[in-house]
């Protein structure tokens, strides 16, 4: 492990580095990333313009915030099971598959969330 002898400061410099390039290979690696931020930076900020609360505010963008993060999750055990083998093996394709199942959820609760907050309004 690099930098392990690194503590305070430093240490969450070196993070928020390896952070940086995780999220940059996610980007250019991951096509459905791309796509779900490209859904996240419009809807974000309508979140925050039509939550009426801080607490409805928090849901709308929490839940899309959700979203990416999920993503990631996912990209890494697709990333690691990949650096296994090319094989196809049962227990591989499970974990991309619930994996993959957990990213379907996210998205499915974010617009669970939306809807239980937005449509009252408009009715």
């Amino acid at each position: 492990m690099a930098h392990r002898h690194v503590h305070g400061w430093k240490r969450v410099i070196y993070a928020f580095g390896y952070s940086m390039k995780g999220l940059k290979a996610c980007y250019e690696g991951e096509e459905a990333f791309r796509q779900e931020l490209l859904v996240l930076i419009p809807l974000l900020p309508l979140g925050v313009w039509l939550g009426e609360s801080p607490v409805e505010r928090a849901m709308l963008v929490g839940s899309l915030l959700l979203v990416p993060i999920v993503e990631l999750l996912n990209s890494a055990i697709e990333a690691n099971v990949d650096r296994i083998g090319s094989e196809r093996h049962e227990l591989s394709a499970r974990a991309k598959d619930i994996a993959s199942a957990a990213v379907f959820t996210s998205i499915l609760f974010a617009a669970v969330i939306w809807l239980l907050i937005l449509v009252p309004k408009w009715l």
